[in-house]
This record gives C-alpha cells, sequence and structure tokens, in this order.
C-alpha cells in the first residue's frame, strides 16, 4: 500500500514539474488538461497499434525489386544473366533483394519517425505518421511491377512520388486541399476506402507477399493454393492443396491478431506478426525462414546480429526524371494525389474529432501546420525510397489512452527511432507473417461502406464499380478512373438539363436588358447612337 502511495507521488511530481517546465509550457500540457506520463502512455499504445507498418511496408515495397536489375543476379560460369533471373529464384538478385529491404525498414523508420515528430513539434496534435498503406502497394504492384516488370522504373516512381509531395504541400499551403478533396465524389471517396482495402487485403493472400492462400490458375485465372509444391515461375500448384506449412502457421497467426482486436487489446496487430516470426526464426523446421542454402544461411547470419544500425545503400536518393513524360505517370502523379487528398484529410479530421480538437467553425488548431508537416513528410519520404507518408488511423489508440498533445507524437517518433538499431531483427520476418496483417488492414478498410447509401443507384453503381475493379484489375487507379468516369456519365442528363436552364435564364437576363436598352432610346431622341 505504502509503495502504491510513494509511487503515485512521484508520478504527480514528475508531471507537476514537467507541465510547469518550458516543455510542458510549449506543448499547452494544463491547457488541454493533460499530463506528462498520460502522454508516455499514449505514444506507446499509438506505437504498439501501427509498429507493424515497419516490416510490412519494406515487404511491399521490396516486391518491386527496388534498384536490383539484372546485374545483380548470379550467373553461371562464362554466361551472361538474362531478364528471367528477376523473376526466378537467383541467389544474386535475392541477396540485393535483401538490402533493399533493409534499406526501406530504415528508410520506413525514419519517415515515420520525422513525420511524427515533427506533427508534435510543429503542430502540438497527437497523431503518428508513416509510409501509408495503398500507396506502397500502388507504387509496387501497379507502377513499378513485381521484381521491376511494371510500366516504370523504381526510380521514376519515387520522382512520382516527389513531385506529388511538392504539389501537396503546394495545396497544403495554400489552403486548397480541403476543397479540391470536396470536389471528388461522396459515394467514390467512400469506396476508395474500401477498395484499396480488398486491394491490400487480396496481396496479404497471395504467396509471395502473403500467407499464400491464393495461386494463379490457367483456367480460372486464380484459385485457392496453398501447396506443399509450387512452381517457382508462375507460382501455380504443383500439388498438395492447403497443406503448406507456412499457410496454417498464418493462419494461426491470423486468430491471434483476431482475437486480440475482438477484445480491444492495443498491439493486437503486432502480436499476431510476433508469434508466427517467433516461429519461423527456428531452423530445421518445415515453416522456418532460414531454410539450409546458402540465401537462407546468409539471412541467417545477418539475423544473429541481432543489434545493428543499417546504412542505406540502395534507396536513398533513387529518383530520376530520365522517363517522367509518358502517360503512365502523368495518371500515377494523379491517383497518387488523390489517394493523398482524400485518405489524409479524412484521417486527420477523424482524429481531430475523436480528440475533441475541432470547433464549432469546423476546424481544430494545428490544422495548417497539420497538413504542411503530411505532405512534408512524404517529400522526406520520397527521397528515402518510401512512398506517401500520412497520418495514421492508429492514432486513435493513444486517444483513447488520453494523449491530446503533440508529446504523445513526439514519444512516438522516439519509439520509431529506437527501432533504427533492430534492423536485423526487422528485416527478419517472413512473408507469411506480414499476410495477416494485410488482410486484417482490408478488414478495417472496409467498414466504410455502410456510409454508401446503395438504394441510390446514381451514387451505388460507381461506388461498386470502383471497390470491385481495384483488386480484380490489379490497380488500384482503375478503380479510381472507373468510378469518376461512371459518376459522370450518370449524372450527364443532370449536368445538361441544368446548363440549359442556365443558358435559358442568362438568355431572358440578356433580353430584358437589351429590350430596356432599346425603350429608353426611344425614350429620349436627343441620344446619339455611335
Amino acid at each position: 500500500m505504502g509503495g502504491g502511495n510513494s509511487w503515485r507521488k512521484m508520478k504527480n511530481s514528475l508531471n507537476d514539474t514537467v507541465s510547469k517546465s518550458f516543455i510542458g509550457k510549449y506543448f499547452k500540457l494544463e491547457a488541454r488538461k493533460s499530463c506528462f506520463t498520460t502522454e508516455l502512455r499514449a505514444g506507446l499504445a499509438t506505437f504498439l497499434t501501427m509498429a507493424y507498418i515497419i516490416t510490412v511496408n519494406a515487404t511491399i515495397i521490396a516486391d518491386s525489386g527496388g534498384t536490383c536489375s539484372v546485374a545483380d543476379c548470379s550467373a553461371p560460369v562464362n554466361q551472361t544473366a538474362t531478364s528471367d533471373c528477376m523473376v526466378t529464384p537467383n541467389a544474386g538478385y535475392q541477396a540485393c533483394l535483401a538490402t533493399t529491404k533493409s534499406d526501406l525498414i530504415v528508410a520506413t523508420v525514419l519517415s515515420a519517425m520525422v513525420g511524427s515528430i515533427a506533427m508534435g513539434v510543429l503542430a502540438n496534435l497527437p497523431l503518428g505518421l508513416a509510409p501509408g498503406m495503398g500507396p506502397n502497394a500502388y507504387l509496387a504492384y501497379n507502377l513499378v511491377g513485381f521484381h521491376g516488370t511494371g510500366p516504370m522504373s523504381y526510380k521514376t516512381a519515387l520522382a512520382v512520388v516527389l513531385v506529388e509531395g511538392c504539389v501537396f504541400l503546394a495545396l497544403s499551403a495554400l489552403g486548397l486541399r480541403a476543397k479540391l478533396a470536396r470536389l471528388i465524389p461522396h459515394t467514390v471517396r467512400l469506396a476508395c476506402a474500401a477498395g484499396i482495402g480488398l486491394f491490400i487485403a487480396f496481396v496479404g493472400l497471395q504467396a509471395h507477399q502473403g500467407i499464400g492462400l491464393i495461386g494463379p490458375d490457367s483456367s480460372t485465372l486464380v484459385t485457392i493454393t496453398a501447396c506443399s509444391k509450387t512452381n517457382p515461375e508462375t507460382g501455380e500448384c504443383l500439388g498438395g492443396t492447403m497443406r503448406s506449412p507456412t499457410f496454417w502457421l498464418g493462419s494461426v497467426g491470423f486468430l491471434v491478431t483476431s482475437y486480440g482486436l475482438m477484445r480491444n487489446i492495443k498491439g493486437s496487430m503486432i502480436y499476431g506478426i510476433l508469434f508466427v516470426t517467433l516461429v519461423s526464426w527456428f531452423r530445421n523446421t518445415s515453416v522456418t525462414y532460414f531454410p539450409s542454402n546458402p540465401l537462407g544461411d546468409t539471412k541467417f547470419e545477418y539475423f544473429k546480429k541481432v543489434v545493428d544500425f543499417h546504412e542505406i545503400q540502395k534507396t536513398a536518393g533513387a529518383i530520376s526524371f530520365t522517363n517522367f513524360n509518358t502517360s503512365e505517370v502523368w495518371v500515377a502523379l494523379v491517383t497518387l494525389l488523390y489517394v493523398d487528398v482524400m485518405a489524409t484529410t479524412g484521417t486527420l479530421y477523424t482524429m481531430a474529432e475523436i480528440g475533441g480538437f475541432v470547433n464549432e467553425q469546423g476546424s481544430f488548431e494545428g490544422e495548417h501546420l497539420a497538413y504542411i508537416v503530411d505532405a512534408g513528410s512524404t517529400i522526406v519520404g520520397s527521397t528515402l525510397g518510401v512512398t506517401t507518408v500520412a497520418t495514421y488511423i492508429e492514432s486513435a489508440a493513444g486517444l483513447k489512452e488520453g494523449g491530446r498533445t503533440g508529446l504523445t507524437a513526439v514519444v512516438i517518433g522516439f519509439c520509431f527511432f529506437v527501432s533504427l538499431f533492430f534492423t536485423p531483427l526487422l528485416s527478419s520476418v517472413p512473408p507469411w507473417a506480414i499476410g495477416p496483417s494485410l488482410v486484417m488492414v482490408g478488414v478495417m478498410m472496409m467498414k466504410v461502406v455502410k456510409d454508401i447509401d446503395w438504394s441510390n443507384m446514381k451514387g451505388a453503381i460507381p461506388a461498386f464499380m470502383t471497390i470491385l475493379l481495384m483488386p480484380l484489375t490489379y490497380s488500384i487507379s482503375n478503380g479510381i478512373i472507373a468510378g469518376i468516369g461512371l459518376h459522370i456519365a450518370l449524372n450527364i442528363y443532370d449536368y445538361l438539363v441544368g446548363l440549359t436552364k442556365w443558358l435559358m435564364i442568362m438568355r431572358k437576363v440578356f433580353v430584358k436588358e437589351h429590350n430596356q436598352v432599346s425603350a429608353t432610346t426611344v425614350a429620349d431622341p436627343t441620344i446619339e447612337i455611335i
């Protein structure tokens, strides 16, 4: 009992000291009715719920191949490697991918750290930032393509992200961001979140990026696989459907995450990833991430370092404008800008409402600087090698713990900083540990469909096609284009009727003014007409 009282006195003393210090006054701890220990607890809670992005983001973007090319492939003696080495197992190319993934882990951590600390120090808001889910998948699978098989290079794609960040910064600085967001049809905005969720979940169910439940089929395009043996080139099942040990291990991880979320346990996403990863770290098992081959040995040797600061070697500054002026680039730029405007604006307002920061005019303290920080973080992220940085909805965990100032965001940034020194561990998380979390992200993003008015066909049809086409065409931009195009097509009659009415009104006004001028001329014969 005495120990509890002494701890309470120490805590109160610490809170009073910090509140009256320069830090407390700068972050307005007393004005917002908060204290240091509450902000500390809130920051830790938010970090635990969003820390999964460190490995998830790196795994997704690494699937693009990054800057790895044919030149990195191992070739037989007296032979030259061909482009096939990038999509088939190759020791040299896999080693390059491993380095790229470590680079991307550091890039993800640095961009999240810079964004979160800037949000706290400049905007004084308890929000965590990190590379967003959606844009990362769009870059990896739509722009660059799996191991560089898409329409543009990784360097060009990062140039697109950089330009998008600069445009986004200009829109934020000029105060045009919220106005631009309102131009997009409401149903299409809602459908985009659900469609991106399905797209991410679909990625998490595949073999290269997730648990391997879904794979290609020559007859039906896709089918259930989770096979004990697969074709390394095509991914097709060679036998043993639903007998993959890693699939079943990943499924257990999915259940761990699900049960945790059902009971509102903070960090449930991390616990599922952690369970599967720990089991996969044991060698000489059917689910090991370190198989008994040269590549597995190399991974295991790096893993055994545990603590190591990895210096970015390939992704930092990998930006090229050489092939920038193409139709694919401009579509990508508009798509990324659209997703960024919609997602981040919506998330910021939602978090502000949960935290009780929104005033009667619909704005909140630090709003303008929050937008600028968000856009500036994207520019920083692109120079490091990752996609757009956004405010995370997981910030709600910290708000529920009582976080009310930017000190919470600073704590989040510090936690990301500490994780910089554990790159060997973070880079050894297997795809079948990441896959369940991607599916769970899809589950969370689907909740917006309840806000779509499905009884109104004029809005329901574009929304449905947006959601449907994103996963089925494996393209986020295709879904957006279809949704907006259908909205315009279904409303063109209303537009034409409105235009006709406006023209008729203008004609009546013109005729009325013309008659008045004529009457005045007749009534006053002294007016000379030149």
